[in-house]
């Protein structure tokens, strides 16, 4: 996955509520040394203020995303939603070259549409079977739905999976 992929993927999930470091890293997947690089990006980019609140155990940090993040997020999932819209109108033209041509030139969106369930997972494996080439092909394993998600035939974009809290 792209460096620019994680980022708006844990931009996503900071946006959907998700404000502590250890819970961002279980839903992303992205290991302790790269969110810390991603999220002092982020917050160098104003997408997201860091703010320490005293706990009874010490201080704990909170992750909140600003406006502008918000922003940003909703650009890139409509950016997304428009790119899948492409693949699937030519999934349902039958025109195999053009999807592959098209699939193998948004190749890195692919696992941050599948994270934000900008895509319709049953269309999309229709579309490797009908190209005749497999899935891992075009999404890491480890980028792969484990079930958590629904069949992901959203039409408004939004953000939509199990994250598991």
């Amino acid at each position: 996955m792209e460096e620019e992929s994680k980022d708006i993927i844990v931009l996503g999930a900071i946006k959907h509520g998700i404000e502590k470091f250890d819970k961002i890293q279980k839903t992303t997947q992205i290991d302790s040394k790269e969110l810390n690089i991603i999220l002092e990006k982020l917050e160098n980019r104003g997408f997201i203020k860091v703010k320490e609140k005293k706990g009874w155990f010490g201080n704990k940090i909170e992750i909140h995303i600003t406006e502008k993040g918000f922003k940003e997020v909703d650009e890139r999932v409509h950016e997304m939603q428009l790119k899948w819209n492409q693949m699937a109108t030519l999934y349902k033209t039958g025109d195999k070259e053009k999807l592959k041509q098209t699939m193998d030139e948004n190749k890195s969106f692919i696992p941050t549409m599948m994270f934000f369930g900008v895509m319709d997972m049953m269309m999309f494996s229709m579309m490797f079977s009908m190209m005749g080439i497999g899935m891992s092909n075009y999404v890491p394993a480890e980028s792969m739905p484990d079930g958590g998600m629904d069949d992901g035939g959203m039409d408004d974009g939004g953000f939509d999976f199990d994250i598991g809290f």
